[in-house]
């Protein structure tokens, strides 16, 4: 029997800085690649291990997903050995839509939907009372049971009611009844026969029709007939049957309807417990769990402006100047003055100012409804939503859903309580779960699945999300560990995974937790690579692949490869510092802390009244466990308070959902300046940006091409060599240097644009030459390369030695948002 390969083995891999090397990688184990920043461990794990992995999916696909790779560049390496279809689970949150949660990217909320729909009680929106839905079984019984004991002596009547749809003008009601095989028929409480004289007239002016399906004693001898009748009252009576016994009537419903009042109610489905489907939805939000509202907040931002100052924000703009005239023609006729700040305007007045909606001045409210009729036009939407804020929807009160869905309850919860808990207060409440014998018995492999997968989500140390937060709102690493644990429900083997830092963000005591689920995916048969410099993750691998020796130029050999066990004992920088030859140095002395930040009741999501003490001109570290509140702290608190006390006003996009927390007193902020923040987040929201136009060192280096003889003798200005502008960029790509292929069901590809072949600009601009190197040849110079070229031009080197004292002076040309300068 042939046995598949036992290694994955990349041969002369020369993508990017990597200088040819030949690289093993185990399969069915743990691998991890290391070494300092830009040595290349991207470049090897995604850009050529991954990248390869996707094209040759690609390849096994449709007609129309090959013609594309022939334009997607192979990775450079010469052969590529034992490779499995190859799955990337990297550092970045690509959702935009405010309609997925996190229960609905861990496919939680798939199964939660099918157990509401499965053992959930429906409850009545009228009375409040359950909503019944009845089997033939059940009505037999209930048939036996209730006429078989009181009134044996009489037989029963199974019965349905005439249905509406029969009573058409053309058709004789009768005849066909009678042509189905029915003889009988109670005409308002009278017996007739179908085939009596004037049987039509009777059955078209009744207004209680109800034909008779079979008569028969209500005993267990006669349970089989009795079945038969009541699935032919069903079929024939469009779900409803009745049973007749002397004067006593009741009836049945193979549709959802009350018990008590007979309302009808939706029948169960799992589409019935969805926000994102139209069946599920809140008609009120269309499942959103919000609407958005003109907020006051938005449209007056600074009470301490006047009107004269622009203190109603939305008149301000330059098309509205019309309207500044009125409001100062209002103002002085109800003696209001100009320059009062708003605060000190009389209540009454700015209500008028607000709200009037008659007369010759329109109040602001007023006047931005009716510019809602105009939101097919893009700027006049853009206008209005800078002053709505996201409002509790009053109509599910942010469950997202109707109100026939949150009537439907399991052990008293509606499916909304239960998606507001966190993943790990789920699991608890999952554990001590009762349900009646029945329901238990439906739901047994439910809750098997849904157990496997909130398991999965605790594991990676999400434990603390609650399943409706906005999968948006989540960083970087708690995306990854969610696209971590959907791989470990999706039960694969043979599979490459390749993972970027997942440790990055996990407080030591989850790092643990994560490993373990790491080890899981590669004992279940799975290769699993992880870029890392966890020293636990490296301790923990099977294998490790070290590159280096330094960054860049320097960096892309193998240092190293091996077991990880043993890399200890080789003379490897990694080594050094995992056996603690090597250490990090501690400062003997700490700087002391002459003045403090003082904040005293931060509040804000799990923040309840928190207070803090920040040393000023000392380097400090907020630290816990996963979810505990330490981004909510610095990022929404801390610094949001700080830029509105020293700059007048925060930067929080609040009509988009960016909170600002709230603290009781916030002392000290008067020794500070101003206030910086540094996140993760990319500098570029698009593949344009780079480090070079970041930095401003582009706007030097094109005045540098400009002046040169070629350019001034075309006439080329600074911005002919932009690839952001039309003028000098290829106007094909528009001076991106790809072109976006979109591949329908699967992930979007960028692929090189023909026509400069990734250059991103005309030809005739590449003429031009700056120490022999056109602008494109130019944007791959490394940052040292650039400061040896270009030393003697001030400014310009001025802005490239900021990069190269962040150490990005060996930076790659690889990669737009990471490298290029």
């Amino acid at each position: 029997m042939h046995q598949p390969p036992q290694r994955i083995v990349l041969r002369n891999v020369r993508q990017h800085n990597l200088k040819g090397i030949t690289v093993e990688f185990p399969r069915r184990a743990l691998s991890v690649v290391t070494g300092p920043s830009g040595s290349g461990k991207s470049s090897l794990a995604f850009d050529t291990l991954y990248a390869e992995g996707q094209r040759r999916y690609i390849e096994s696909l449709s007609t129309y997903a090959k013609q594309f790779l022939e334009r997607m560049p192979k990775p450079l390496v010469d052969a590529m050995e034992g490779l499995s279809p190859a799955v990337a689970i990297e550092q970045k949150n690509p959702t935009t839509s405010s309609r997925s949660t996190v229960g609905t990217a861990t496919e939680i909320a798939d199964f939660l939907r099918l157990m509401w729909a499965r053992a959930g009680t429906q409850t009545c929106l009228q009375c409040g009372r359950d909503v019944k839905r009845d089997t033939v079984q059940e009505v037999v019984d209930s048939v036996i049971a209730d006429f078989g004991m009181r009134n044996a002596e009489f037989p029963v009547l199974v019965s349905f009611p005439l249905p509406a749809s029969a009573n058409r003008p053309d058709v004789e009601v009768a005849a066909q009844l009678r042509a189905a095989g029915f003889v009988r028929a109670q005409v308002d409480g009278e017996l007739l026969r179908l085939d009596d004289d004037g049987a039509e007239q009777r059955v078209r002016a009744g207004k209680d029709v109800l034909i008779i399906v079979d008569r028969i004693d209500a005993v267990e001898t006669n349970r089989g007939r009795l079945a038969d009748a009541i699935a032919t009252a069903f079929s024939e009576g469009e779900g409803v049957a009745l049973a007749l016994n002397n004067g006593d009537r009741r009836r049945f419903s193979e549709h959802p309807a009350c018990s008590a009042c007979g309302c009808a109610a939706p029948v169960l489905t799992p589409t019935l417990f969805s926000f994102n489907n139209p069946r599920g939805a809140c008609p009120s939000c269309n499942g959103f769990g919000a609407v958005l509202e003109y907020d006051e907040s938005l449209i007056v931002p600074d009470p301490k402006r006047s009107l004269a100052q622009g203190a109603l924000d939305p008149w301000t703009k330059p098309r509205y100047e019309g309207r500044r005239r009125l409001l100062r023609e209002t103002a002085r006729a109800r003696r209001i003055d100009l320059d009062a700040s708003w605060q000190d305007i009389p209540a009454r007045e700015q209500e008028f100012l607000l709200h009037n909606n008659g007369g010759r001045y329109l109040g602001i409210f007023p006047f931005l409804e009716r510019l809602e009729a105009k939101r097919y036009k893009q700027y006049i939407r853009v206008f209005l939503r800078q002053y709505q804020l996201a409002k509790t929807c009053p109509g599910c009160g942010g469950a997202r859903l109707k109100p026939e869905s949150l009537a439907v309850r399991v052990a008293g919860k509606t499916i909304a309580a239960a998606s507001a808990f966190t993943a790990a207060d789920l699991a608890t409440w999952l554990d001590h779960l009762e349900l009646p014998a029945f329901q238990q018995e439906v739901a047994n492999h439910i809750l098997e699945e849904l157990r496997a997968r909130i398991g999965f989500v605790n594991d990676v140390g999400l434990g603390y999300l609650t399943l409706d937060r906005q999968t948006r709102t989540l960083s970087g690493g708690e995306a990854q560990r969610i696209a971590l644990s959907n791989a470990l429900g999706s039960h694969l083997v043979d599979t490459l995974y390749v993972l970027d830092e997942p440790s990055i963000g996990l407080h030591a005591a989850d790092v643990d937790r994560l490993l373990a689920l790491l080890r899981k995916l590669s004992d279940a048969g799975n290769t699993v690579v992880v870029v890392e410099h966890d020293p636990a993750a490296m301790r923990a691998a099977d294998w490790m692949v070290e590159l280096g020796p330094a960054s860049g130029d320097a960096g892309g050999q193998l240092v190293y490869q091996g077991p990880a066990a043993k890399v200890s004992e080789a003379a490897t920088l990694t080594g050094q510092y995992l056996s603690g030859e090597k250490r990090i140095g501690v400062p003997s002395a700490r700087r002391p802390a002459i003045r403090w930040l003082d904040v005293r009741g931060a509040r804000l999501h799990n923040l309840t009244g928190v207070d803090v003490r920040i040393p000023l001109g000392t380097l400090t570290a907020v630290t816990g466990v996963s979810g505990s509140g330490k981004s909510t702290l610095v990022h929404d608190v801390i610094y949001r308070q700080l830029e509105s006390r020293l700059r007048g006003e925060h930067t929080a996009k609040q009509h988009l959902g960016e909170p600002v927390g709230d603290v009781v007193s916030l002392k000290g902020w008067e020794h500070l300046e101003d206030v910086v923040l540094i996140d993760q987040q990319p500098i570029g929201r698009t593949p344009r940006s780079n480090p070079v136009t970041y930095v401003k060192a582009f706007d030097e280096l094109r005045a540098l091409f400009a002046n040169e003889p070629l350019a001034r003798a075309r006439g080329y200005a600074p911005s002919t060599f932009s690839f952001n502008v039309a003028g000098g960029r290829c106007e094909a790509c528009e001076g991106a240097g790809h072109v976006l292929i979109e591949m329908v069901f699967l992930a979007n590809v960028f692929v090189p644009c023909e026509v400069c072949g990734g250059s991103r600009f005309k030809r005739e601009v590449l003429d031009v030459k700056l120490q022999g190197a056109s602008i494109a040849h130019a944007l791959e110079w490394t940052v040292d390369e650039a400061i040896k070229r270009l030393h003697r031009h001030a400014r310009l080197a001025r802005c490239l030695w900021y990069l190269q004292q962040t150490w990005l002076s060996a930076a790659w040309p690889a990669r737009d948002h990471v490298v290029r300068w």
